[in-house]
């Protein structure tokens, strides 16, 4: 639809002087896709229900007043063998449902065992925080404590809850190594980690503060470690960190069947943004995820958009945390049709309803940009991913 004819060949984005070089060349035709249809899409039969599991009682009725019906197949799988206390490797695409994945078994852990406490290490603020959300929910009248520990918030706060009891502590792994460093955490009273996301962690240069933490640890541990895609790098930390892990993939493929892929080209001398502004004034662009690549950069294309008449946010590492948090609030409510984002927001948020993601600017790297469109096309809904393409011709 949105394609134009374009030579085979490679296009390489320049590197602006940020930590990342946007040097890996990635070619057009991994941007374009067909989405499977309902009937192309071998519909998923589940093993066992919530109520098979065995878990807590007060717990399943938690599970049920959420909604959920029948596990994904990431729960499916993985559920049973965290109940049993096994180290897991959890390779699933994003949006498979693999935060209760782990929350459900491990609250029925704390259920059993109530001095029982966890680590939970996430890449960015955003993830740790939705992740304690999504906890609450499940452990809304359990008497189950938590304390979320990110950068970009009062550290004081942190450690004024960190003074009380907690089963959950959930963090990002800059902020947990300096309430380590000063004796805020202790780590040999944690029995039990998860590592979320952890090839974004290493892709963010967190691989020491990754081995602190875990060197810190008692050696008889409970370990689970989840992850988009497994590189040669992510085997070496999963011989490091787990024993005799089972390894779950529900991953068919990289990018998920339900996104509708492709590319659009730009002729040179044509203005980028012109050709966005007439996107967006398109039937069923209704709420659209924008990636760029510089923070400076999403912001004025921002700026842009809403001088041009669209409701408009921005998400970046230059924002606060308060602005983050309202811009995605705004976002997910449907306030605004429009957030501009740095690669930030590519993993592990869960935005329901995105139609489009456009990558305004290419990814550093085909791993950014499967987490990119995993923003849309999400919960067995179709979405639609567009890159542009420079072509200096």
């Amino acid at each position: 639809m949105y394609r134009n004819s374009f030579k085979t060949r490679s296009f390489r984005p320049r590197n602006d002087g940020g930590r990342r070089s946007f040097s890996q060349n990635i070619h057009p035709s991994k941007f374009i896709n067909k989405a499977s249809s309902v009937n192309e899409t071998a519909v998923f039969k589940p093993e066992h229900t919530f109520r098979d599991f065995n878990i807590d009682e007060q717990l399943k009725l938690a599970i049920t007043k959420m909604g959920y019906e029948t596990p994904t197949p990431i729960q499916d799988k993985a559920i049973p063998h965290i109940l049993k206390n096994t180290d897991v490797i959890g390779i699933a695409n994003t949006g498979t449902g693999k935060t209760a994945a782990f929350l459900i078994p491990l609250i029925d852990k704390v259920l059993r065992n109530r001095k029982e406490q966890v680590m939970i290490i996430a890449p960015t603020r955003e993830l740790a925080i939705q992740i304690e959300g999504e906890l609450i929910k499940f452990a809304r009248d359990l008497k189950i404590y938590s304390v979320c520990c990110v950068g970009g918030m009062s550290i004081g706060h942190q450690i004024r809850e960190l003074r009380y009891f907690n089963n959950f502590i959930i963090g990002t792994p800059g902020r947990l190594r300096d309430l380590i460093d000063n004796k805020k955490i202790f780590l040999s009273e944690y029995r039990t980690i998860v590592l979320d996301e952890a090839d974004r962690m290493l892709d963010m240069g967190f691989v020491n503060e990754m081995r602190f933490i875990m060197a810190g640890m008692p050696k008889e541990r409970h370990t689970l470690f989840f992850s988009a895609t497994v590189s040669s790098e992510i085997e070496k930390l999963i011989k490091e960190f787990l024993s005799q892990p089972i390894r779950i993939s529900v991953k068919n493929r990289d990018t998920s069947a339900n996104v509708e892929q492709d590319v659009v080209k730009i002729r040179r001398g044509t203005d980028k943004v012109d050709v966005l502004h007439g996107l967006l004034n398109k039937e069923g662009f209704s709420k659209v995820l924008i990636f760029g690549r510089t923070k400076h950069g999403v912001e004025k294309l921002s700026k842009i958009l809403v001088g041009k008449g669209f409701k408009a946010e921005s998400i970046h590492g230059n924002k606060n945390h308060v602005k983050r948090q309202q811009a995605l609030r705004l976002f997910k409510n449907n306030h605004v049709q429009i957030l501009v984002a740095t690669d930030v927001a590519a993993r592990g948020l869960d935005i329901a309803d995105v139609s489009h993601v456009i990558n305004f600017d290419l990814p550093a790297t085909y791993d950014d940009y499967v987490h990119r469109i995993g923003r849309t096309g999400r919960a067995n809904m179709v979405g639609k991913a567009l890159t542009f393409i420079v072509d200096n011709v």
